[in-house]
């Protein structure tokens, strides 16, 4: 895909009966990555993904999928045929069978990929001939996988797509996602609150936070740029502020204190020196780590 940025938003805002659900957000997914879109019941997940689709407008602010405008009828009518969806609902019909319902949808999709249907049917180890009714919650999430990936989209957007999966099924849809977006070149974005399945395939994490991005970046580089650095004092851990860029937290405990950084760790330890801490260590951070203390409630 020619564009370096698939979806991209300038300062989007949404509010609802006052309540302010988007606070200016800026988001760019790149072209080809697995993007894990995270954040707190609340942060504003589910609405970027419904106006990122048409299915709500924006207040104010700007947002663009494949370089259209979200807010343009007819551009979002292509940004939808372009675009594979997996919702909370699944939009799955319970009158059809499995076979049914894939030959229902696939008759909307010139592009739809009889192959990977077949794969996709034995991978998943769906019946054909299965009413969609009798069908468990995850094999619900396979089926509107397999709708989704079938068709040819160029970008899969994937709202909560493992919540409430067993290990298993859970496993089977993040390695299709992997395997697919290797194969095919396509654009994954998924919301999820499961921090463990987006460290395990996604390349590119945004964190937002009460409506606005907090973190963003290449997964490798969060990892190696952010680092936890703790100072230990004779007394009291003192009251200060770092100037050093990257500084994102410090907390204070008794004689300890604790610094995350997103720059690395020399800045802080050059200018913790002027501190005169007994000792200093740092360690890496998990994502989980970077989650936590990025969305942390304030005292």
């Amino acid at each position: 895909m020619a564009d370096a940025f698939v979806i991209e938003t300038a300062d989007l805002r949404k509010t609802y009966d006052g309540i302010e659900a988007l606070r200016g957000l800026t988001l760019s997914v790149p072209a080809g990555s697995i993007c894990g879109f995270l954040g707190r019941t609340g942060a504003g997940k589910t609405t970027t993904v419904k106006i990122l689709l048409g299915m709500a407008r924006p207040t104010a602010g700007r947002a663009t999928v494949f370089g259209l405008p979200v807010d343009s009828p007819a551009a979002s009518v292509d940004i939808r045929r372009r675009t594979g969806f997996v919702g909370d609902d699944k939009g799955l019909y319970d009158a059809m069978t499995v076979r049914g319902m894939i030959r229902h949808t696939a008759s909307f999709y010139p592009q739809w990929s009889r192959e990977l249907e077949e794969k996709y049917l034995r991978r998943f180890e769906l019946g054909a001939e299965r009413g969609i009714k009798t069908l468990s919650r995850g094999m619900r999430t396979k089926l509107a996988l397999l709708l989704a990936l079938c068709r040819g989209a160029d970008l899969l957007v994937l709202d909560e797509p493992t919540t409430g999966l067993d290990p298993a099924a859970t496993e089977d849809v993040l390695q299709a996602l992997v395997g697919h977006a290797a194969e095919r070149g396509t654009t994954v974005f998924f919301s999820s609150h499961q921090l463990a399945d987006v460290e395990q395939i996604a390349d590119h994490v945004t964190i937002i936070d009460r409506g606005r991005v907090a973190v963003t970046g290449g997964l490798d580089d969060l990892r190696q740029n952010y680092r936890r650095i703790q100072l230990v004092f004779d007394g009291d851990a003192p009251s200060y502020t770092f100037q050093t860029r990257g500084v994102e937290r410090v907390k204070r405990s008794g004689r300890v204190m604790t610094v995350l950084s997103s720059a690395g760790i020399d800045g802080v330890l050059g200018e913790a020196r002027q501190l005169n801490p007994v000792s200093t260590d740092s360690a890496p951070v998990t994502l989980k780590d970077i989650f936590l203390d990025t969305v942390a409630v304030e005292d």
